[in-house]
C-alpha cells in the first residue's frame, strides 16, 4: 500500500510540475530538457519503490500511475469544469498581427519563436497573422490573415 500512496503523489507531482513549467512541444525539447525528463523520471522512480525491487512493486507503481492517467484524461471530459485545471485552455498570442506581449511573457515565449513557427507554417511575417493561439498540447496554430 505504501507504494501506491507513493505512486499517487508523485503522478499528482508531477501533473503540478507540468503545469507550472509550461507548455512545450516534445519535439521542440532541448536536449538539456530531454535529459531533465529523464533525470526525473529516475528520481521519481526511486521515491516511489524506495528500495523495493520486487516484480510486485513495479505493478503496483505502473498500475497506479496507470490508473491514475486513464482518470485524470476522463475527468475533464465527464466534468468540463475540470477541464482548464487539468488541460489548460489555449491563449491567443497574436491578434490581427499584433503580438500580445503579456501572453508570451505569462507562457515564457519569445517573439523570435513565435516568428519561427510561423516560418515552418509558410508565414513570412507576424503581421501577416489574424490569430496565433497557443493550444493545450502546446504547439501554435496560425490563422493568416484573408487576402481580400
Amino acid at each position: 500500500m505504501d507504494i501506491v500512496l507513493r505512486a499517487s503523489l508523485a503522478f499528482l507531482f508531477i501533473l503540478l510540475l507540468t503545469r507550472i513549467v509550461g507548455r512545450r512541444e516534445l519535439s521542440s525539447l532541448e536536449p538539456f530538457d530531454l535529459i531533465l525528463l529523464v533525470t526525473i523520471g529516475d528520481l521519481v522512480q526511486q521515491g516511489v519503490t524506495q528500495n523495493d525491487f520486487s516484480v510486485t512493486g513495479m505493478l503496483l507503481a505502473v498500475s497506479t500511475i496507470a490508473l491514475f492517467t486513464v482518470l485524470f484524461s476522463y475527468l475533464p471530459w465527464k466534468f468540463q469544469i475540470l477541464r482548464p485545471v487539468l488541460e489548460g485552455i489555449p491563449v491567443i498570442l497574436i491578434e490581427d498581427g499584433k503580438v500580445i506581449e503579456r501572453n508570451l511573457k505569462r507562457n515564457r515565449l519569445t517573439q523570435e519563436e513565435v516568428a519561427a513557427a510561423a516560418r515552418v507554417q509558410q508565414i513570412a511575417s507576424l503581421a501577416d497573422v489574424r490569430w496565433a493561439v497557443l493550444e493545450t498540447s502546446g504547439q501554435i496554430s496560425f490563422i493568416p490573415k484573408s487576402s481580400s
